[in-house]
């Protein structure tokens, strides 16, 4: 028996308006105003904007100023730098590579949406019928339920930071919620145009970041076609996989008929993926439990109700596609050998779907105590960001006023009226929401998760409001960079380096810095970043590393890092010149 009963009032879907209107305040702060962030944004940004300035080898040939990057894949650093391209110009390199970011997420949303519809639309999925009538359409029960699964990806918290990131990893998740879209209409409907979608899905995938996900996700694909009996893993055999092993072929072949710079970067890129493959170990495992809680809040309690709430229809499409999808990156995490965030990321969209589906089976105390949660948490986070702009503007609370200036030790206080307008207005709108929850005790089912993705969207903004000033003085490079361009001379030859590719990327974009290339002769200046933990005084440049002569010409840091520190050479006597013709 199904575990669903559901009068049709509790499908009242919410206002197209209202869901742009959150995707929107959810995506746009993060894009707009900021600096390219220290780390993964960097780094990518950097590979975004080499290719924009640079010509068909650089396109081909992954890499950060002549820092080789052979790993992930290329294709989400070709679409960033396809947007500079066309928008650069009108709203600088930084903020049009993160347009692609924004269109990233707004696939992935859509997906997320559509295919939950799609599946929750469908005969196995609609609830009971009552007694004197009143049930929901099909169509009523699956948009509700679509509302509802995309409330949950945007409360998601692994998602926040990601989804605003210029990196593969923004892709790689939207493309994953598209490849559950396609997945779904191909078992759905078996036809040859839906075999072709998810083909070339997971071809981008390859392309994006490496062939372990794809192959483990069309590994699953048929062993469920194979658990349904149903026959579409033909179609998948004969359209889905050649056409994935062509597309992901293209840069490949490319590759190996350009031979960018007399080299390839595809050695380097199957080591990596090659290297994603282990034996799984206490250490991966105990790191998926340890952070995918947090991470995956407030989807995986839903989730794992709805796979309790079907147990006895496990063969239904809306339980079986996001179990096989979730259950194959769960897999892939665990023989990872590499702890790290982004492989916890693929298991947000189809955890967001299943958990839609533990939405109508949800007792009303655990949704109550979801939603107390998320008002007391969340509100709690929000004040705190309000004390501490207030502190940061006048000086009190004094303790707090002290901690900003720790923070960010450069930072000069300025009020910014249109950011305190946003900020404001959001704030009152959330907690008219709170108030309009408690008050009505709404019926819909998307209410449990309501307040859970109105608050993370609610603190995000304040963050990228009220501290955005703050954030860009703490971690971006673009005073340092300028204070270093002041002091070094203007007819060096090149730049030999041993910063991190995100350092790398924010001096050359802010500085215009010419670091040694793929081409380059031996170079004139050298770029050392240290640690003052380990050094009293300026870096020994190593003479085995760099040989030759080098006098140190400049010094600095981040106001906000004094733990880190840049050294700045120039090369007197080049090693060449300890060697004299017989």
């Amino acid at each position: 028996m199904k575990p669903v009963r559901l009068p049709a009032a509790a499908t009242i879907a919410l206002p197209r308006w209202s869901i742009i209107a959150l995707c929107l305040l959810y995506i746009l702060p993060g894009l707009i105003g900021r600096d390219p962030w220290k780390g993964d944004d960097a780094a990518s940004f950097g590979i975004m904007w080499t290719m924009a300035h640079g010509g068909l080898d650089d396109w081909l040939w992954p890499h950060i100023v002549g820092l080789p990057m052979p790993e992930e894949g290329p294709l989400a650093f070709w679409l960033g730098a396809i947007c500079i391209k066309l928008f650069g110009w009108l709203m600088g390199d930084a903020m049009a590579a993160r347009l692609s970011t924004g269109i990233f997420f707004m696939l992935g949303s859509v997906s997320v949406w559509y295919t939950t519809y799609l599946l929750g639309r469908r005969t196995e999925a609609q609830p009971l019928k009552l007694a004197f009538g009143g049930q929901p359409e099909p169509k009523d029960f699956g948009r509700t339920l679509a509302d509802g699964a995309l409330l949950i990806y945007l409360g998601c918290l692994g998602l926040l930071l990601r989804s605003h990131q210029t990196s593969a990893e923004a892709l790689q998740i939207a493309l994953v919620a598209y490849a559950l879209y396609a997945c779904a209409r191909l078992l759905d409907l078996a036809n040859k145009k839906n075999a072709l979608k998810l083909g070339i899905t997971l071809g981008l995938l390859v392309l994006t970041r490496g062939w372990v996900l794809p192959l483990g996700l069309g590994i699953s694909l048929i062993g469920l076609c194979f658990y349904r009996q149903q026959k579409q893993y033909q179609l998948m055999l004969k359209y889905s996989f050649p056409v994935a092993v062509f597309v992901a072929s293209s840069w490949l072949l490319a590759v190996s008929i350009a031979h960018p710079y007399d080299s390839t970067p595809l050695p380097a890129w199957m080591l990596w993926n090659s290297r994603q493959i282990d034996l799984p170990s206490v250490d991966n495992i105990s790191y998926f439990f340890k952070y995918g809680i947090w991470f995956a809040w407030p989807a995986w309690p839903f989730a794992a109700w709805a796979i309790y709430a079907w147990r006895k229809q496990e063969k239904a499409l809306h339980i079986s596609i996001p179990v096989s999808f979730f259950g194959c990156f769960v897999v892939l995490a665990f023989i990872n050998p590499y702890a790290e965030e982004g492989i916890l990321l693929p298991i947000l969209p189809p955890l967001a779907i299943l958990a839609a589906f533990g939405l109508p089976t949800m007792k009303r105390s655990a949704i109550n105590a979801v939603d107390w949660f998320a008002v007391m948490v969340l509100t709690g986070i929000a004040a705190l960001f309000w004390l501490y702009w207030i502190a940061a503007q006048t000086g009190w609370p004094v303790g707090v006023a002290k901690q900003v200036a720790r923070f960010s030790p450069s930072h000069q206080a300025h009020f910014n009226g249109f950011s305190f307008v946003i900020a404001l207005c959001t704030t009152i709108a959330w907690f008219a929401i709170v108030y309009w929850r408690i008050s009505r005790q709404p019926a819909v089912l998307w209410r449990a998760v309501v307040l859970s993705s109105g608050g993370v969207i609610l603190c995000w903004l304040l963050l990228l409001t009220l501290g955005l000033p703050i954030i860009n003085d703490r971690i971006s490079y673009a005073d340092l960079t300028q204070d270093l361009v002041r002091n070094m001379p203007h007819n060096y030859r090149c730049i030999d380096s041993n910063v991190d590719p995100s350092q790398r990327a924010s001096f050359a974009y802010f500085g215009g810095l010419h670091f040694a290339s793929f081409t380059d002769q031996p170079c004139d200046m050298l770029l050392l970043q240290s640690s003052r933990r380990t050094l009293n005084a300026s870096p020994v440049v190593d003479g085995n590393a760099f040989p030759g002569t080098w006098e140190v010409i400049w010094t600095g840091h981040r106001a906000s890092d004094r733990d880190e520190l840049f050294s700045l050479y120039i090369q007197k006597k080049p090693y060449w010149n300890n060697f004299s013709l017989p």
